[in-house]
């Protein structure tokens, strides 16, 4: 990577290994609603904010449901979960080695209390003193304004940022950005529920 001055993580599935507890979460509150929602499709829309995946949904599914009260149910059958959280280290360990030395952040399509608490939980708060979530913009991956608005944060111009993502809506967002990018699905999967 050339010319990095500032470096973006997303939370889910990139520093921390949610995704698994996150499908659990989602496949139990959809069910209850009559809904399908497979592993793939998941993986699909990862990186969007919980309300619009309901929205889209259950639109695709013609199933009447209250996206902001699912969304509420979905975010309390993650924490349920939370204390199972696991780091993904290799990121963890790059973000550990930038502390101190550039300006780092976390851009996320979570909530900001989705996100604090799986920092907290991996005990890597403290190296963001930018965190920027979903509550922060009007716009979400794959549009770019959560990276955007992390750099202007970090008063880094776009183009010397590097953004480390683990959904091709993330990547998207990130080039869409005029950023540089790093895949961390080339050094981790996630595990699989079904």
């Amino acid at each position: 990577m050339n010319n990095v001055a500032g470096y973006i993580f997303d939370c889910d599935g990139t520093l921390t290994d949610s995704m698994p507890q996150h499908f659990i979460a989602w496949r139990t509150v959809m069910e209850n609603h009559g809904i399908e929602f497979s592993e793939d499709r998941f993986y699909e829309l990862a990186g969007m904010p919980t309300e619009k995946i309901i929205k889209i949904l259950s639109m695709e599914q013609n199933v009447v449901i209250d996206p902001e009260l699912a969304s509420q149910e979905k975010e309390l059958a993650f924490f349920k979960q939370i204390d199972q959280l696991r780091s993904i280290e290799p990121v963890v360990s790059k973000a550990q080695s930038l502390f101190g030395h550039y300006p780092i952040s976390v851009a996320s399509g979570g909530t900001r209390d989705s996100v604090l608490a799986q920092l907290k939980q991996i005990g890597i708060h403290e190296l963001f003193p930018v965190i920027v979530t979903a509550e922060d913009t009007q716009r979400h991956k794959p549009e770019p304004d959560v990276f955007l608005k992390a750099a202007q944060l970090m008063n880094v111009e776009p183009h010397l940022c590097c953004v480390y993502e683990d959904s091709d809506l993330g990547i998207q967002a990130a080039k869409t950005a005029g950023m540089q990018w790093f895949d961390i699905r080339t050094i981790h999967t996630p595990r699989r529920v079904t």
